[in-house]
C-alpha cells in the first residue's frame, strides 16, 4: 500500500471543429536550410499547416539537393554506358583484308556471310590463321568469325562466287552487337532497376524501425493539417485543477503580444509527472489544441540509436522543425529515458549517446530567448531520477502532478468515455465512480470498453449497468476459471474468504465488503473485494492495522476453524507485510524506531548509513505488528463464529455474495463511512 495522491484523469478523442483563422506568422529566424532529405525524424506532427512562411509572410522556398543526385547519376549513367560500349568493341571479330576473305572464299572455307553496305561480316568452316599485315597493334593467333570492307572498286562477282563454292549468305547478322542505343537503354534499364531495389529496402527498413542497417532513419512525416482529429479541453476531463495550471500557457501561445508588453516570459518547459494512465499525454494534446498551435510528439527512447551523435542530431532537427512554425508545442513522452541524472548509479554506466542527447536538449532549451513562441511539455512517471540540470528553472520551470481523479472527476471521465455507446436506462456512472476508487482515466476507458465489447457479443444494442459491473468484477478480480475442486478444499476456501468479510464488517471504519466469491478467478480460488464509500487522502495507525487485521482474515480462520495453515495465505501475508513494513519504515508509525525514514522504494538504506542494528529492529517491529494482528484476527473470528459459519455455508450453496447479501447473512447492519474511508481498493485472495 502506497500514500495516495490527490485526483485527476484522461480523456478519449474527438473530431475538432475546422479553424478558419489564417496561419500565424513565424516568430523567428527559421535555421539556415532545412535537414538532409534523409534525415531520420520520430516525431510525430499535428496541426503543421500546408507549407511554412518566413518572417515576411512569404512561402519560403524549399532549398533542394536534388540536383547533385542526377548530376552525379548522370555521369554514372554516362560512365557505364562507355563501359558497355567498349565491352563489345574488344568482343567484337577481327577485321581481315579483303583479299585475306577473297582467298578463303576461292578455297571454299567461307561457311556463311552476312552483308550491310560495304561491311561484310561473316564466320569460317575451318579456322583460320590471321594473316600479318605488319601492324604491331594487330593480334596474332586463328579466327574463325570475322569481320571485313569489301572497297568500293572491287569488280568481282562475290555473290556467284560464294553460291559457287557453297557459302551461305544470310539476311541477319553473324556477330550480334548493341549498338550505341542499344547500350544506353540497357543502362538506363539497369539503373532503374537498382534505384527500385535501394527505395524499397528503405523503406522497409524505415517500417522495420530503423536499426544499425539503416542508421536510424524513420519514415518522412506527414503533417497533420488543422481541419483533422485533435483534442482540446472538452476532452480532458477529471483534471480540472491541472487544466487550471497550462491556461496561461495557452493564453500565452494565442496572445503572445500581451505578456511581452510587461516584460513577461512563458515558461520554457513544463514537466508532467504521475503515475501511467493518468492523461499526461492527452492533456499536452489539448494544450496544444486549445491554442490551436502545432504539435509534435516523440518518445525519448526514439532519440537513441547505437551510433552516437543521432540523438542529438535528431533533437537539432525536432527543435528546428518546431522553430519554423512557431509558436508550438514540442512533447517528449516518458524523459526519463534520456533525462536520468549524469554520473549515478541509476544512469547505468554512463552511456556517452544518452547522456549527448540530454546535454543537446539542455542546450536547446537554453537557446531560447522567449520569442520564439515554442513551448517544451514533457511527461514522466519518475520524476525523482531526473537530472537536476534539466528540472531547474529556466528549463523545466513548472513540474504539474497529474493524479488520479476523484470521485468527482471519474464520474466525468466516465461520461466522456461513453459519449458514444449507448447506455440503458439503468446505467449509474455516479455508482460506477463511486466503486473505482484509485482508478485512472485508462482504467476508466478500459472498463467502459469492456462493458461495451459484453453488450456486442451477445449481439445487444444497449449496454445495461450489469455489463459495467461485470467488466469491472472481470477486471479487479479476473477472469473466471472452470477447475474442478475437491469438497473439502472448497469448503476450506469458503472459510477462508468469509474470514476476510466477516473481519472487514467487524472492524470499526473498515472498507464496506463489496463482493464474496469462492469461484476460482486467475491463480486464486476465491477472492474477497471491499472498496470505500468516499475518497480519502491519509491513513491513520488504527486504520492501518485494521487493513492487517482483515488481510489475516483467511489465515487466522483457517487456523481457527481447521487448526492449519495452507499456501493460501501467501498474497494475504505478502499484503500484511507490505503494511507492516511501510508503518515502521516509512510512516514513522513505530516507538522503537521512531520518526524516521529507514527503507525507500529503490535505493539500499545501508547505502544511505541505515545501521544493520537499526533493519533489524524494523523487522523485529514488523514480526511483532503482524503476530499481534494475527492473534486478534484469530480472537474476533471465535469469539463470532457464528456469523462465520453461516458466510460459509451460504458460499458453499451461492458461490458468490453481493454486498447486501453478505450483511445479511452475517447479521451485521451495513455502516455509513463518515470519519473513515480509503481510496485504495481492497482484495482478498485464496
Amino acid at each position: 500500500m502506497t500514500d495516495p495522491q490527490p485526483s485527476q484523469q484522461a480523456e478519449v478523442p474527438t473530431p475538432e471543429r475546422s479553424s478558419d483563422e489564417p496561419h500565424r506568422p513565424v516568430r523567428s529566424q527559421a535555421p539556415s536550410g532545412p535537414p538532409p532529405l534523409d534525415s531520420p525524424r520520430p516525431w510525430r506532427t499535428e496541426g503543421l499547416p500546408k507549407e511554412s512562411k518566413g518572417q515576411n509572410g512569404k512561402k519560403e522556398p524549399k532549398k533542394s539537393r536534388l540536383w547533385q543526385f542526377w548530376v552525379i547519376a548522370g555521369i554514372a549513367l554516362l560512365g557505364l554506358w562507355g563501359l558497355l560500349t567498349w565491352q563489345d568493341a574488344s568482343n567484337a571479330p577481327p577485321t581481315i583484308p579483303y583479299t585475306e576473305f577473297i582467298s578463303q572464299v576461292e578455297a571454299g572455307n567461307v561457311k556463311e556471310i552476312y552483308a550491310q553496305g560495304d561491311t561484310i561480316q561473316g564466320e569460317l568452316t575451318n579456322e583460320a590463321k590471321l594473316p600479318d599485315d605488319g601492324d604491331d597493334s594487330t593480334e596474332e593467333g586463328n579466327y574463325t568469325q570475322f569481320t571485313t570492307e569489301r572497297p568500293t572498286f572491287a569488280q568481282d562477282n562475290l555473290l556467284s562466287d560464294l553460291q559457287a563454292h557453297g557459302a551461305v549468305v544470310r539476311a541477319t547478322p553473324v556477330v550480334e552487337q548493341r549498338g550505341a542505343v542499344a547500350n544506353l537503354i540497357s543502362s538506363l534499364v539497369l539503373w532503374g532497376l537498382l534505384i527500385g531495389v535501394s527505395i524499397w529496402a528503405f523503406r522497409k527498413i524505415a517500417k522495420a524501425g530503423g536499426g544499425l542497417g539503416g542508421f536510424g532513419m524513420q519514415r518522412e512525416v506527414k503533417p497533420i493539417e488543422k481541419t483533422a482529429v485533435r483534442v482540446n479541453f472538452s476532452d480532458v476531463a477529471g483534471i480540472d485543477e491541472v487544466k487550471e495550471q497550462v491556461d496561461e500557457i495557452v493564453d500565452f501561445l494565442k496572445s503572445p503580444d500581451k505578456y511581452r508588453k510587461v516584460g513577461a516570459r512563458a515558461p520554457r518547459g513544463v514537466l508532467l509527472e504521475g503515475q501511467p494512465g493518468t492523461g499526461k499525454t492527452l492533456l499536452a494534446r489539448a494544450t496544444a489544441g486549445e491554442a490551436d498551435v502545432p504539435f509534435f510528439s516523440a518518445s525519448a527512447s526514439e532519440f537513441i540509436e547505437m551510433i552516437v551523435g543521432v540523438g542529438a542530431q535528431r533533437v537539432r532537427q525536432l527543435f528546428d522543425e518546431a522553430k519554423k512554425v512557431a509558436p508550438a508545442i514540442v512533447f517528449i513522452d516518458e524523459i526519463d529515458a534520456i533525462g536520468r541524472a549524469r554520473g549515478s548509479s541509476r544512469a547505468s554506466g554512463s552511456n556517452d549517446e544518452r547522456e549527448q542527447t540530454l546535454n543537446q536538449i539542455l542546450t536547446e532549451m537554453d537557446g531560447f530567448d522567449g520569442t520564439e513562441g515554442v513551448v517544451v511539455m514533457a511527461a514522466t512517471n519518475r520524476s525523482d531520477v531526473l537530472d537536476p540540470a534539466l528540472t531547474r528553472p529556466g528549463r523545466f520551470d513548472r513540474v504539474i502532478t497529474v493524479s488520479p481523479p476523484d470521485q468527482i472527476g471519474r464520474e466525468k471521465i466516465l461520461k466522456v468515455h461513453t459519449r458514444q455507446i449507448p447506455l440503458a436506462t439503468d446505467v449509474n456512472l455516479k455508482a460506477l465512480a463511486q466503486t473505482t476508487p484509485g482508478a485512472t482515466g485508462a482504467d476508466l476507458a478500459n472498463l467502459a470498453n469492456e462493458a461495451a465489447l459484453r453488450a456486442a457479443r451477445r449481439n445487444d444494442t444497449l449496454v445495461y449497468q450489469a455489463d459495467f459491473t461485470n467488466a469491472l468484477e472481470q477486471i479487479q478480480l479476473g477472469v473466471a476459471r472452470s477447475v474442478l475442486i475437491p469438497e473439502d478444499e472448497k469448503r476450506r476456501t469458503a472459510y477462508h474468504e468469509g474470514g476476510h468479510a466477516l473481519l472487514g464488517m467487524l472492524q470499526k471504519g473498515a472498507d464496506p465488503v463489496r463482493k464474496v466469491s469462492i469461484i476460482p478467478r486467475g491463480q486464486a480460488l476465491g477472492v474477497t473485494l471491499s472498496t470505500p464509500d468516499t475518497d480519502r487522502y491519509g491513513y491513520d495507525e488504527q486504520y492501518l492495522l485494521g487493513r492487517i487485521v482483515g488481510a489475516l482474515g483467511g489465515m487466522a480462520a483457517e487456523a481457527a476453524v481447521y487448526g492449519v495453515v495452507t499456501t493460501g495465505a501467501e498474497s494475504d501475508l505478502r499484503s500484511a507485510t507490505s503494511i507492516a513494513r511501510q508503518m515502521v519504515g516509512k510512516w514513522g508509525m513505530s516507538a522503537k524506531v521512531g520518526p524516521m525514514t529507514v527503507l525507500f522504494d529503490d535505493v539500499n538504506p545501508r547505502e544511505l548509513g541505515i545501521s544493520d542494528e537499526t533493519l533489524s529492529v524494523v523487522d523485529a517491529e514488523v514480526r511483532a505488528i503482524i503476530t499481534k494482528c494475527h492473534a486478534k484476527a484469530v480472537e474476533l473470528l471465535n469469539e463470532n463464529r457464528d456469523k462465520l459459519d453461516a458466510i460459509a455455508n451460504e458460499l458453499l450453496i451461492k458461490e458468490t455474495l453481493d454486498e447486501a447479501e453478505v450483511y445479511k447473512i452475517a447479521g451485521i447492519e451495513r455502516p455509513v463511512q463518515d470519519d473513515f474511508h480509503s481510496e485504495s481498493v481492497g482484495t482478498s485472495a485464496d
